[in-house]
C-alpha cells in the first residue's frame, strides 16, 4: 500500500493510524478539463473498499447522462448482486432529486432545487448515511448565492464520523478552500475546443 511520507506531523495527540482515517473534504477547482471525472474516479476508488457512495449533481439536467454514472451505477448493481463493493446511488438536480413532492416545479426553480438537494445532504451528512460523497458542480450554486457558503463549511466541518466529500466546479468559494483537506486546481493548458473541436464520446461524457 503506498504509504506516502508527510512533510510535517502537528502536535495534535493522534496517532499515526488516528490521523491516516481522518475523514477528507476535498475539493477540485479551477477552469481545465477533469475536476468531475477525477471525483468519479475517486468514487470508485471508495467503491471498491467497500464504502457507501453517494453522487450528486447539479447543475446538469436531469436527463444528461455521463459515462460515469453507467459505471458507477453497474457498481451498485454488482454490489447488490454479490457483495462485492459498496452500495451506490446517484441524484440529479431537479427531476432528479426524487424526495421532492413537485419535481416540476423544482425543475423550473433551479435556485430551489439546488437549496433541496443541499437540505437532504446535511440530513444525509447528519445521519452518517454514506461514507463517500461527490457534490458534483457545488460550487456554482454557493457562487450564485442559491445556497449559503457558510452553513454549508459549518455542516461539512462539523459532519460526524468518517465521512468523505468530494466538491467539484469553478470558482469555488475561499472559505469552502480554506476549510477543506485536499484542494486542487485544474488549469488549462490545452483543449481540443480551442482548435474547433466538439466534444467526443469517451472523452467529454
Amino acid at each position: 500500500m503506498p504509504q506516502g511520507v508527510p512533510t510535517s506531523v502537528p502536535d495534535d495527540g493522534l496517532t499515526t493510524r488516528q490521523r491516516r482515517n481522518t475523514p477528507v473534504l476535498a475539493v477540485h477547482t479551477g477552469d481545465g478539463k477533469g475536476k468531475s471525472t477525477a471525483a468519479f474516479g475517486m468514487a470508485m476508488r471508495a467503491w471498491n473498499a467497500g464504502m457507501r457512495v453517494a453522487v450528486f449533481q447539479f447543475v446538469k439536467s436531469a436527463k444528461w447522462k455521463v459515462g460515469e454514472e453507467s459505471a458507477l451505477t453497474a457498481l451498485g448493481e454488482v454490489h447488490d448482486s454479490t457483495g462485492a463493493g459498496g452500495p451506490v446511488e446517484w441524484h440529479k438536480m431537479g427531476q432528479g432529486w426524487s424526495w421532492l413532492r413537485s419535481n416540476a416545479d423544482a425543475d423550473d426553480d433551479h435556485a430551489a432545487a439546488a437549496r433541496a438537494g443541499w437540505e437532504e445532504i446535511a440530513r444525509r451528512l447528519a445521519a452518517e448515511q454514506h461514507d463517500f460523497y461527490v457534490l458534483d458542480e457545488f460550487t456554482y450554486p454557493l457562487d450564485w448565492g442559491w445556497v449559503d457558503t457558510d452553513e454549508v463549511v459549518s455542516a461539512l466541518t462539523a459532519r460526524p464520523g468518517r465521512q468523505h466529500v468530494v466538491i467539484t466546479g469553478r470558482r469555488a468559494p475561499q472559505a469552502l478552500v480554506d476549510a477543506a483537506d485536499l484542494v486542487t486546481e485544474m488549469r488549462k493548458i490545452a483543449h481540443p475546443m480551442d482548435a474547433g473541436r466538439k466534444g467526443q464520446k469517451g472523452i467529454e461524457w
